[in-house]
């Protein structure tokens, strides 16, 4: 049978595992591992990757490659608060792809995910004695679609045909078999090297469901790594060059990664010309330089908490992902915050691919006890007029999911549509991200509001977007998927969350009196059209009623900041002409009268 595995795409560390009959195994021999520090250096003759580009970062330091995960799917201006820390160069290239290293050895972080991706499917091979052409791919509960779409296509660079997208907070409750429970509430916590998630999942009848999921990605061991190199670099007399910088990464991971064991440890950082500086720490200094960060996790879990309506003694379960959460203040803070056991018994550097196995056994034909329902991390919606924000798809929606909405015009003989696409949680879709657009043409000339556009957004199993649209009448139709050419900012994704919670007041009343604006425009546009005619079906009284209420409709939407005093005079409109709509008006000004969503 043709085997098919799943891997640990990894900010610090990829690796793969399988299903055997003896259940979910590592993929190892005596010889061989699948392990793979996620590590890159171009040479002057060749390309190296995973422990050997670990070994030549300071030989190397401005063509050596690490932490490049944290740059998939994002953009030049996203990244450039991180640049300074950096010893290789991250330059914008072409549609504001990111491009690291110079002109010459220039690689995308898609480009260099996919040569560790090749370097695991390699030893894979050699391990199975046979070729491996499919994988289930772990990526971070909170990665938007432009990251999923950028691991997808590190994957395909890879030579590897995705079957799925796995978030790996679910990958992680696979392994440890409670999806085989018959009910319960778990709480994944995930503290890898470049991102922080957490998802909890609910059990009931082998059905297994994402009810929400909150995280960050950009907080991470690299954080915490790059804490302590700020906390060393005061002891450094002298600025430190790439290969500095390089040699400062190590010595801060060495000494991380001791104080998980004991209670201090010390690195000494030879530089040129200088004396050697020796760097001594405990595990009470760390823990006072990383507790910021440790909080921020748990301010993350009390999000997720919300969004699930659930409390801490909800919880049956908390599992520790990542190898962040080894790191003894971690775990102090998360079983307080419980006031129960954690799950500690899998390695959590392997317990994501073990769980990416058991998913991708079971798309290969293997055990179906269980039914997974994973949900999406963002709403997502396309632009209406006004530039209101319309939700199509609502943050944490089970997926796969399918939504579609009937839209219409708002200028009359439109032949081309064009459709923004959106990702975020405010009303106006500046204050969101943007995915993409197209346009749909070809549409025969009709009076505003005639057009039916039926628009479909479907996010699939892997959590990405394709987008359709069909104009009724004429049958014209488009599709896109959504590859956008970057991801969200570093905390973004976060920073949406509450922003959405902190002006959901405000945003809805200032979206609401936008539409009841544009309501007004449409019914001013309506009555002229129809004046004419109406002067022949109205005696002079009632038309004097509509028109004062139209001059004085028309006056208030231009300065009132009140929707409600707004949305008064034009149920007073509606009242007025509702007997004239049904006579004379017709689809297009009955659209213009009714609740019709209008396209910009």
């Amino acid at each position: 049978m043709e085997p098919v595995i799943g891997i640990d795409l990894g900010t610090t560390n990829s690796l793969a595992a399988q299903v055997t009959p003896k259940g979910l195994e590592m993929l190892e021999s005596e010889q061989v591992t699948s392990h793979v520090p996620s590590v890159v250096a171009i040479l002057p003759d060749r390309i190296v990757v995973g422990q050997e580009a670990l070994s030549l970062r300071e030989e190397y330091p401005k063509t050596t490659f690490y932490s490049f995960k944290r740059f998939m799917g994002r953009g030049a201006k996203d990244v450039a608060a991180e640049l300074d820390n950096l010893p290789y160069q991250v330059r914008a290239s072409e549609r504001d792809h990111l491009c690291l290293g110079c002109q010459e050895g220039c690689k995308s972080p898609e480009e260099l995910s996919a040569l560790v991706l090749q370097e695991v499917k390699s030893r894979c091979e050699q391990i199975l004695g046979q070729a491996v052409k499919k994988a289930v791919i772990t990526v971070p509960a909170y990665f938007d679609d432009g990251q999923r779409q950028a691991t997808r296509m590190a994957a395909e660079l890879a030579g590897l045909e995705v079957m799925r997208i796995l978030n790996e907070p679910t990958a992680a409750a696979l392994a440890y078999g409670l999806g085989e429970k018959d009910d319960g509430k778990i709480l994944v916590y995930d503290f890898g090297g470049g991102t922080f998630d957490v998802s909890i999942l609910e059990i009931k009848n082998k059905l297994f469901k994402v009810l929400a999921t909150h995280g960050d990605t950009h907080l991470g061991g690299d954080d915490l790594d790059q804490a302590l190199m700020n906390w060393a670099k005061a002891q450094i007399p002298v600025p430190l060059n790439a290969r500095g910088l390089q040699a400062l990464k190590s010595k801060a991971e060495a000494l991380k990664i001791a104080l998980s064991n004991q209670l201090e440890a010390e690195e000494t950082l030879s530089l040129p010309g200088q004396e050697p500086v020796v760097l001594h720490l405990t595990r009470t200094e760390l823990d006072q330089i990383i507790a910021p960060f440790a909080d921020e996790t748990l301010t993350h879990i009390k999000l997720a908490l919300q969004a699930a309506d659930l409390r801490p003694e909800d919880i049956g379960d908390v599992v520790m992902v990542g190898g962040s959460s080894r790191i003894p203040l971690v775990r102090e803070r998360v079983r307080a915050f419980f006031g129960k056991p954690l799950h500690l018994r899998l390695n959590p550097d392997q317990v994501v691919a073990l769980g990416a196995a058991r998913q991708a056994h079971l798309l290969a034909g293997g055990s179906r006890d269980f039914l997974l329902m994973d949900v999406v991390p963002l709403s997502l919606g396309i632009e209406t007029l006004g530039g209101t924000f319309n939700k199509m798809i609502i943050k944490n929606a089970s997926i796969p999911a399918r939504v579609t909405e009937e839209f219409s015009t708002s200028v009359d003989n439109q032949t081309g549509i064009t459709l923004n696409i959106f990702q975020g949680e405010r009303e106006f879709v500046a204050d969101c991200r943007k995915l993409g657009q197209f346009i749909l043409k070809g549409i025969p000339p009709m009076p505003a509001g005639l057009p039916r556009v039926k628009v479909t957004f479907f996010v699939d199993a892997n959590g990405l977007l394709r987008v359709s649209a069909k104009e009724e009448r004429s049958g014209i139709e488009a599709e896109i998927e959504i590859i956008p050419t970057h991801g969200l900012k570093q905390a973004e994704v976060s920073n949406m969350i509450r922003a959405s919670m902190e002006h959901a007041q405000e945003d809805f009343e200032q979206r609401t009196l936008v539409e009841f604006r544009a309501k007004v425009n449409l019914i001013a546009a309506g009555m002229a059209k129809i004046w004419p005619q109406a002067q022949t079906l109205r005696s002079p009284e009632e038309l004097a009623q509509i028109q004062t209420q139209l001059e004085k409709l028309t006056a208030l939407a231009s300065h009132t900041q009140n929707p409600m005093e707004l949305k008064a005079e034009l149920d007073q409109m509606g009242n007025l002409t509702r007997d004239l709509a049904d006579q004379i008006m017709g689809e297009a000004a009955r659209q213009a009268l009714l609740e019709t969503k209008t396209l910009p």
